[in-house]
């Protein structure tokens, strides 16, 4: 009788390693673009059994196929969003430079919506004062309040707020509230209940559970930022509603937001309930929620345009816009960014820009409260400085404004950072500001930001320790993944 061999553990787990590495080389190739393969790739064969779970947990891009098929359901509601532009064309004023005219139909092509003229524009560059116009724009509302933000903390600030739409609903106003499940946890356990026993509604966006897993990404978010009041008032930018500390009380954070008045509200309101309808199946409509865009219009006012992206769009919109831009450039482009960890497209553009005589500055944090994502960010800064970019190191906190200006007649404010996550994970807002006004005004803050920090030099960086060196260079092959 033949004897049977015995059963060996280590011999399966070694098999199935190879198994796990083969298997996964075919798969990670064909859904990825090459760095993001190679990062994968590199975690996979070195980590089997872990990465292949980190793989199935956040290594691709899925949603809910229902949340898919109600996003092309609401693609033509943006198409009707298309058509109410026509008055706003009859006023087109002439101050858009013809440069960037292909701007505003990429922006329309990847966000399918249209530029917005006759708008009037507010700066916000303080973070108390922007609570403080809030609550008074909330105590102020007589139809509908809708807050959209990826943190909505149970601290004071969130209180505050919490506050102001409590007494919203007391005078019969319609307040919903929608937050990221990551991003406002504790806000969804401390404060959601009461503010939903006094009349608000409270919806988390993106909840995070295992089961989830199968159908979803666990770790895409929903990190926008967007208020809109009676359909007239508009907030949008960086700022969370959170103390400016964030909890770290060494660290203070500085932001920028704009407030918005005119036709392009519109289109925050037109973003805000697509997110509503994604998460809770209620289709919010009415004419209280899209009045006529010409009777928003001001005689004297700003062109804005709004770029909404995210996992549900085809391709990755802000790096495409941000990009074509920066080819755009003839003098300058300063960029302030909190987490800087560009793909190669990015990079590429900003090399070229730098490399046929615009300035271009970038200004990020000295410090920054994502160790990791700071570590893979330096390991970009020689080959930048080389290229002849200049960048800056802000020492005043953590700059935390996501914002981009050309040249004195183009700008971008909004909520996303200038790195592979925002591009192609996150559900993100971000305005496009054509001509001189609010492109001044925020030109004059980003210097405010240069003024509080320090130049880089290249012979300085390329003077750091080589443990330095080596560790930045590991984790700018990590970038895509992280």
């Amino acid at each position: 009788m033949d004897e049977q061999l015995p059963f060996s553990w280590s011999l399966a787990i070694y098999a199935s390693e190879w198994l796990i590495r083969l298997v996964m080389l075919f798969v990670i190739v064909n859904r990825h673009p090459p760095r993001t393969a190679v990062a994968w790739l590199l975690v996979v064969f070195f980590l089997p059994w872990p990465g292949l779970i980190l793989y199935f947990l956040v290594g691709e891009n899925r949603l809910p196929s229902r949340r898919i098929r109600l996003r092309k359901a609401l693609l033509e509601r943006y198409d009707g969003a298309r058509k109410l532009n026509a008055a706003s064309e009859r006023k087109k004023p002439p101050e858009v430079d013809e440069r960037f005219q292909p701007i505003v139909t990429l922006a329309e092509e990847l966000g399918s919506l249209p530029i917005r003229f006759g708008n009037r524009t507010q700066l916000l560059v303080d973070t108390d004062r922007v609570i403080d116009q809030l609550i008074s724009d909330i105590d102020s509302a007589k139809k509908h309040v809708h807050l959209l933000f990826y943190i909505f903390a149970a601290d004071e600030t969130g209180h505050r707020v919490g506050v102001a739409l409590e007494r919203a609903v007391g005078r019969g106003v319609k307040c919903r509230l929608l937050v990221d499940a990551v991003g406002s946890r504790d806000f969804m356990r401390q404060v959601a209940p009461g503010l939903e026993s006094a009349g608000v509604e409270v919806q988390e966006a993106l909840p995070v559970n295992l089961l989830r897993a199968y159908v979803a990404r666990l770790d895409l978010r929903n990190h926008r930022k967007i208020v809109v009041i009676d359909s007239e008032i508009g907030y949008t930018g960086s700022q969370n509603i959170v103390n400016a500390d964030y909890g770290y009380k060494t660290l203070q954070y500085h932001d920028l937001m704009v407030r918005l008045c005119g036709p392009v509200v519109l289109e925050l309101q037109t973003v805000f309930v697509d997110d509503w309808c994604a998460e809770r199946d209620q289709l919010l409509g009415g004419s209280e929620l899209s009045p006529r865009d010409d009777n928003l219009l001001f005689a004297e006012g700003d062109a804005v345009q709004t770029l909404p992206s995210g996992p549900l769009f085809s391709v990755e919109n802000y790096q495409r816009q941000v990009v074509a831009a920066i080819h755009a450039a003839r003098k300058q482009v300063t960029i302030t960014t909190p987490y800087f960890v560009p793909d190669e497209v990015f990079l590429g553009a900003l090399e070229t820009a730098a490399l046929k005589g615009v300035r271009v500055e970038l200004i990020v944090p000295a410090k920054s409260d994502h160790l990791l994502v700071s570590i893979a960010a330096c390991a970009f800064y020689e080959q930048l400085l080389e290229s002849g970019v200049n960048i800056y190191l802000f020492h005043e906190g953590l700059l935390h404004a996501k914002s981009m200006t050309i040249d004195d007649s183009i700008a971008f404010l909004g909520s996303s950072n200038f790195d592979i996550r925002s591009f192609r994970l996150n559900f993100e807002i971000n305005m496009i500001f054509y001509g001189a006004g609010f492109t001044e005004k925020l030109s004059e803050q980003q210097a405010v930001f240069r003024k509080n920090s320090e130049p880089l030099l290249l012979n300085k960086w390329q003077s750091r320790p080589t443990y330095k060196r080596v560790i930045q260079n590991i984790f700018k092959l990590l970038s895509p993944v992280l």
